[in-house]
C-alpha cells in the first residue's frame, strides 16, 4: 500500500467548487442590482469580491490552527459575543428599526448575532461532547441538569439578540441547539418535553394576542405587538417587497430578463431577496440550477460527517447543516410567499460582510474535517 502525505491546505473539490460557483453567482447577482439602486449599488458587488477573499484567507488560515484551538477556547469566544450583543445595544446603529449593527469606519457594519451563531456551534459542540464523555448511562438527573445549564447558554443571547429587534436569529439559535442535542443523543424523552412545553407556551401567547391585544402590549411592549401582527397576518398582505418580488420572478420565463437586468425595484433585494434577483435576471433555469448546487453542496457536507472518528467535529458539522438549510429553505420560501418575511439571508448569497464571514468560519471547520480524509491517502 503507497502512502502519500498531501497539504494540510488541501480540500476537496465536491465542497470548494459549489463555493466558488455560489461565490461567482452572488457577485453576479449584486451586480445585476445596479439596474435597479443605480449609484447606491455600485461598488455592492466589489466589496462582495473582497469579502470573499477575506474569508477564504480566514477559512485557510482556520486549517493551519485546527479545529481544536477553537474548541479549547469555546467559553472565551463565547464570552466574546455576548458582549459584542451587548455593546451593539448601547453603540450600535439602528437600521430599519433595527439596532443589530456596528458602524465601521471604511468598512461597513459588524452584526454580532451572525458571529454568535459560529461561537454557539462551537460551545455546544465541546458541551454535548463532554458530556457524553463523562456519563456514558447518564441519569434523568444528570440530563436534566446538562438541559438546564445548555438552556441558560443559548437564553442569554437570545434574549440580547431579540431585544436588538433580530427574531430571525433567534429563531438559528434555537434551530442549532435543538438539532445539535438531536445529534448529541438526548434522550427523545426531553425533545417531546420541550415540543409539548414549547407547544403549551405558543398556544398561550397567541391566544392573549388574538383575544386580548391590549394586555399583549402591556406584557410585550408596542414594537413586539407590531412584530409578531406582520408575522402572524403576513399571508393576508400584499406589501411593495413581496408583490414586487413575486412579480420579477414570474415575469422572467425560462431564461429571465438577462444579465444586469431587474424589471423593478423592491426593498432587501441585495440582501434579503437576492434570490429574487438572480431568478429574475435567469429565470426558472437559473434558479434550478443554483438550488441544485445549494444542495449538491448540502450533501458534501453532510458526507463529511462520516469522515471523521472525532465526535465534536461530528455536532459541530450538525450545527452548520441546521443553519445553512434553515436559512437557505426560509429565504427562498419567503421570497416567493410561503413563509412570513424576516431578515434571513441566502447563505453564501445575499450582500453581507457578517453574514458571509461567519459562513467562511464555519467552513474552515468543515475543511478542515474534510481535509482529515485527504491528509493520508492511497
Amino acid at each position: 500500500m503507497h502512502i502519500k502525505q498531501i497539504s494540510k491546505y488541501s480540500i476537496e473539490r465536491v465542497i470548494l467548487i459549489p463555493i466558488i460557483l455560489l461565490g461567482i453567482i452572488s457577485i453576479i447577482s449584486i451586480y445585476s442590482t445596479k439596474s435597479v439602486l443605480g449609484i447606491d449599488a455600485e461598488f455592492l458587488w466589489l466589496k462582495q469580491l473582497i469579502w470573499y477573499i477575506i474569508g477564504f484567507t480566514i477559512a485557510l488560515t482556520m486549517m493551519k490552527i485546527g479545529n481544536k484551538f477553537f474548541y479549547n477556547n469555546a467559553w472565551w469566544l463565547y464570552f466574546l459575543g455576548i458582549i459584542l450583543l451587548i455593546l451593539v445595544l448601547f453603540f450600535g446603529i439602528e437600521i430599519n428599526n433595527a439596532r443589530c449593527w456596528f458602524k465601521i469606519p471604511y468598512i461597513g457594519t459588524l452584526q454580532p448575532s451572525e458571529f454568535m451563531k459560529v461561537f454557539l456551534i462551537i460551545i455546544l459542540a465541546r458541551l454535548i461532547n463532554e458530556f457524553n464523555e463523562s456519563y456514558i448511562t447518564p441519569t434523568v438527573t444528570d440530563e436534566f441538569k446538562f438541559l438546564i445549564k445548555i438552556l441558560i447558554i443559548v437564553i442569554i443571547p437570545s434574549i440580547l439578540t431579540f431585544i436588538e429587534n433580530d427574531t430571525g436569529a433567534v429563531m438559528m439559535y434555537f434551530i442549532i441547539t435543538f438539532t445539535m442535542l438531536l445529534i448529541g443523543g438526548l434522550k427523545k424523552r426531553w425533545f417531546f418535553s420541550i415540543i409539548v412545553v414549547f407547544g403549551i407556551f405558543i398556544i398561550l401567547f397567541i391566544s392573549i394576542y388574538l383575544l386580548n391585544k391590549d394586555l399583549f402590549i402591556n406584557i410585550f411592549g408596542t414594537n413586539f405587538f407590531y412584530r409578531i401582527d406582520r408575522i402572524i397576518n403576513w399571508s393576508n398582505s400584499s406589501g411593495l417587497q413581496l408583490s414586487n418580488s413575486l412579480t420579477a420572478i414570474g415575469s422572467a420565463g425560462l431564461f429571465g430578463h438577462g444579465f444586469n437586468n431587474v424589471p423593478l425595484y423592491f426593498p432587501e433585494m441585495q440582501t434579503d431577496f437576492i434570490f429574487s434577483v438572480y431568478t429574475s435576471c435567469f429565470g426558472l433555469v437559473g434558479a434550478i440550477i443554483l438550488i441544485s448546487i445549494i444542495i449538491y453542496f448540502d450533501i458534501n457536507i453532510i458526507n463529511t460527517v462520516n469522515k471523521t472518528t472525532n465526535m465534536t467535529d461530528k455536532y459541530m458539522i450538525g450545527g452548520v447543516l441546521a443553519i445553512l438549510i434553515f436559512q437557505q429553505v426560509y429565504n427562498i420560501s419567503m421570497t416567493i410567499g410561503l413563509l412570513p418575511i424576516m431578515g434571513i439571508t441566502l447563505p453564501f448569497i445575499s450582500y453581507g460582510g457578517s453574514s458571509l464571514i461567519s459562513y467562511m468560519l464555519l467552513l474552515g471547520f468543515i475543511f478542515n474535517v474534510s481535509n482529515e480524509k485527504l491528509r493520508f491517502t492511497n
